[in-house]
């Protein structure tokens, strides 16, 4: 009965967690943390170090492109060292004989990731359109629940974000 009240919207939503909890399930927890952390320490080294590699890029005149070129080429290496190292801890995990748990365990990160998409795909469309205006919207089984979690991301941002504190005045 509660998937006869459902609207495409919430379909989708539904679609986007499922996709997560199975793109997780089948790559593990511990390469969904990996990757994820890979990505993480990407864009850590690319906005510290990309001065020193742009020094090195003298042969581009424009500043703007050294410095792209520099960010893009250790943010890709990054990627690549990360890839590597999952791929050998990914391994290790398999030989281990602990794949069974990692993939439980990397449904349940999926489940959580997609949740949180959703919730700052919500976000996003509730702020920057008008659907949040729309039947559609209005009438969705799914869409109310998500509500809370932007409420606490933003509430924790808040009280735990120097940027914001300064910025508001606080």
């Amino acid at each position: 009965m509660f998937f006869r009240e459902l609207l495409m919207i919430d379909y989708i939503i539904i679609g986007i967690i499922l996709f997560s909890i199975v793109v997780s399930l089948l790559r593990g927890f511990v390469r969904e943390v990996m990757s994820l952390a890979s990505w993480v320490v990407a864009f850590i080294i690319a906005s510290q170090f990309y001065p020193y590699l742009a020094n090195l890029l003298t042969q581009i005149e424009s500043e703007y492109i050294r410095n792209g070129a520099a960010i893009g080429i250790l943010f890709i290496l990054s990627l690549i060292v990360g890839a590597v190292i999952n791929y050998v801890v990914g391994q290790l995990v398999d030989k281990t004989g602990l794949s069974g748990t990692d993939r439980v365990l990397g449904a349940c990160f999926g489940f959580l990731r997609g949740v949180l998409i959703v919730a700052a795909l919500l976000f996003f469309v509730d702020t920057f359109t008008n659907l949040d205006q729309s039947e559609l919207w209005k009438e969705s089984k799914m869409i109310p629940h998500f509500g809370f979690i932007v409420e606490w991301f933003f509430e924790q941002l808040q009280a735990n974000s120097s940027f914001l504190n300064s910025t508001l005045g606080k």
